[in-house]
């Protein structure tokens, strides 16, 4: 008797423990989506795919400022096995299970690996992790593709549909974007002054 009661306690325990997590995650939901606007729905034609199809893992998405600061809104915070397609117009993530996750092509930042996103920590850089806005919040999306040999290609490819040279300066618990386009105005004020002396020596 003694003994089942104590199994019984363990099993309420166990089934509070749970209770509270799924009670949390309802509550990071909530708030997440009175913070954020709806994900945007992929195109019925992206067009032609840039790259391969990748197969692997969706990893999930978090806040750019926190790798744990997991999103929780619909499903995009489950994982989910699927394939990664890239398009001129976008990239597009194929979940298996789970609602197709679409980064238009002029939200996109920056493009990045990394060995760590939304909780889940793997070996050495092996995470394409995707830096993109969604309204005034900068997000990251992260891909684990069973292929690691083209993962610098992709994230090469991803980088390139950004609409502008974006930079992302990450610092522990902080994350700074700044923009630039290529060109004489932002170039640093050294280098300014040197190309017009030598224009001036000419």
């Amino acid at each position: 008797m003694e003994r089942f009661l104590w199994v019984l306690g363990m099993a309420a325990l166990v089934a509070l423990v749970f209770f509270g997590m799924w009670r949390g995650w309802r509550n990071r939901a909530r708030r997440q989506a009175a913070e954020l606007p709806d994900f945007p729905a992929p195109p019925a034609e992206p067009g032609e795919e840039l790259l391969p199809a990748a197969t692997g893992m969706y990893v999930g998405t978090t806040k750019a400022t926190d790798w744990q600061d997991r999103i929780a809104v619909g499903d995009i915070g489950h994982r989910a096995n699927g394939t990664a397609h890239l398009h001129a117009s976008g990239l597009l993530l194929r979940r298996t299970g789970a609602s197709d996750l679409w980064i238009p092509a002029e939200s996109i930042v920056d493009s990045r690996l990394d060995h760590k996103l939304a909780n889940k920590v793997v070996p050495g850089a092996g995470l394409v992790v995707v830096t993109w806005r969604l309204g005034e919040q900068l997000l990251d999306t992260g891909f684990r593709g069973d292929d690691k040999t083209t993962q610098t290609e992709w994230v090469e490819a991803v980088r390139a549909l950004a609409p502008a040279e974006e930079v992302v300066s990450e610092q522990p618990g902080s994350s700074t974007v700044s923009h630039s386009r290529p060109g004489s105005d932002h170039l640093p004020e050294t280098t300014r002054d040197s190309d017009e002396s030598r224009q001036e020596e000419k």
